[in-house]
C-alpha cells in the first residue's frame, strides 16, 4: 500500500446520480476537512443529491460542451476528480446508441483534455464497469484486470473508450489517471438495475399497486457489492491507488440474478408472480461477472463490510418507503 494522497478538494462528476450522490455523503460524512464539489446539468435530476447537495459545492456544466467544463473546472481546481457521470443503462444503450457514445466518450474527452489545458494536475478516476470484459470464458473466471476487454452493448464500448482514454493521457501528459472497473452493485436509488427493479416491483404488489413482477434474464452469474462499499472503494482508489493502474472492485457473494430475486420474494410479506418480459432482454447479454479483487484489496486493503442480505433488505426496505409515498401522493392527487 502507497503512502496516501493527501485530498482537500475534491469533484465529482454527476453529483446528483444514483452513485455520484453516495459518493459526496461518503465524503461529507468521513472526511469532513474535504471539500466537495459536483458537476451537474441543469436538467438533471437533484432528487439523488439528498444532504450532499446543501453541502456541496455544485457547478451547473455540462460535460458535452467545453467551455462550460473549462469554466467549471478552473473554479473547482479539485486535488481528485471522481469522473462518475454518464448514461448509464446497458438494455437501453442498444436504442440510443449514438447518444449513449457521444455522452459517455465525448464528455470524458472534454473533461481530460480541460484538466490538460488548464495545467491542472488532480488525480483522476475514471470509474468504469465490469460490462468492459464482455462474456468471458469460464476459464478465465474470476476475472482478473488482465483479461481482454470484449464490450457487447454500445453501453460497455463507451465505458471501454473511457479507460482507453484515461490510459491514453496518462502515458501521454502524465496525468495521474486511475481507472476502477466495478462490478454488479447494490443501489437503491438507481432504479435500472435489476436487484432495484425487483424490490420496486415487490414493494408495490405489497401495496397492490401492481399484480406481476416483470423481469429479464435470470440466469446471469453476478458477484453482489453493497453502494456504501461501492463509493468507499472509490475513496480509496484514489487514496492509496497507484496513477496508470486499473483496480477491479466487486463483492464476494455470489449467485445468479433469478436467486437474488427469489431472495428478495423470500422478503416479501405477500406472494409475488413473476412474468418474463421480453422487452426486458438484451440481444447480447453478459452472464459470468466474478471478479477477482485481489489487486484493488493489497493496493488499498479495502474490503466489504455490508453482509449481503443486510443490503437486500435495506433495499427492499427503501422501496417500500418510496412507494408507500408514490401511493400517498396518487391518493391526494384523486
Amino acid at each position: 500500500m502507497r503512502r496516501p494522497a493527501k485530498i482537500r478538494r475534491v469533484l465529482i462528476t454527476g453529483v446528483t446520480g444514483s452513485g455520484g450522490s453516495y459518493l459526496a455523503e461518503h465524503i461529507l460524512r468521513h472526511h469532513g476537512d474535504v471539500e466537495v464539489h459536483g458537476f451537474s446539468r441543469w436538467h438533471s435530476t437533484t432528487q439523488n443529491a439528498g444532504r450532499a447537495d446543501r453541502r456541496a459545492i455544485v457547478h451547473e456544466c455540462d460535460l458535452l460542451d467545453f467551455g462550460s467544463v473549462f469554466a467549471a473546472l478552473k473554479a473547482a481546481r479539485p486535488d481528485a476528480i471522481f469522473h462518475l457521470a454518464a448514461h448509464a443503462n446497458v438494455r437501453a444503450s442498444f436504442q440510443t446508441p449514438d447518444a449513449v457514445l457521444s455522452n459517455n466518450v465525448l464528455g470524458t474527452s472534454h473533461m481530460l483534455e480541460a484538466i490538460r489545458q488548464l495545467g491542472l494536475d488532480p488525480i483522476v478516476q475514471i470509474c468504469s464497469t465490469s460490462e468492459v470484459y464482455g462474456q468471458v470464458d469460464p476459464k478465465d473466471v474470476p476475472i482478473t484486470e488482465a483479461a481482454p476487454l470484449r464490450p457487447v452493448s454500445p453501453y460497455a464500448v463507451s465505458k471501454t473508450a473511457q479507460d482507453l482514454l484515461g490510459w491514453s493521457y496518462f502515458r501521454s501528459y502524465g496525468m495521474r489517471v486511475i481507472r476502477t472497473r466495478m462490478f454488479t452493485y447494490l443501489n437503491p436509488r438507481r432504479t435500472d438495475l435489476f436487484a432495484t427493479s425487483f424490490a420496486r416491483q415487490i414493494a408495490r404488489i405489497e401495496l397492490g399497486m401492481q399484480k406481476v413482477l416483470l423481469h429479464g434474464n435470470l440466469n446471469s452469474v453476478r458477484t453482489f457489492i453493497d453502494v456504501r462499499d461501492a463509493v468507499r472503494a472509490y475513496w480509496d482508489a484514489v487514496v492509496y491507488g497507484e496513477p496508470g493502474e486499473v483496480y477491479n472492485i466487486g463483492g464476494t457473494t455470489t449467485m445468479t440474478v433469478g436467486e437474488c430475486l427469489e431472495r428478495l420474494k423470500a422478503l416479501s410479506r405477500k406472494r409475488i408472480p413473476t412474468r418474463v418480459d421480453p422487452k426486458l432482454l438484451r440481444p447480447a447479454d453478459v452472464t459470468l461477472q466474478i471478479p477477482s479483487v485481489a489487486k484493488f484489496a493489497a493496493a488499498t486493503g479495502w474490503k466489504p463490510r455490508y453482509a449481503f442480505d443486510d443490503s437486500l433488505g435495506a433495499l427492499l426496505e427503501h422501496w417500500r418507503r418510496e412507494t408507500r409515498k408514490e401511493k400517498a401522493a396518487a391518493a391526494a392527487a384523486r
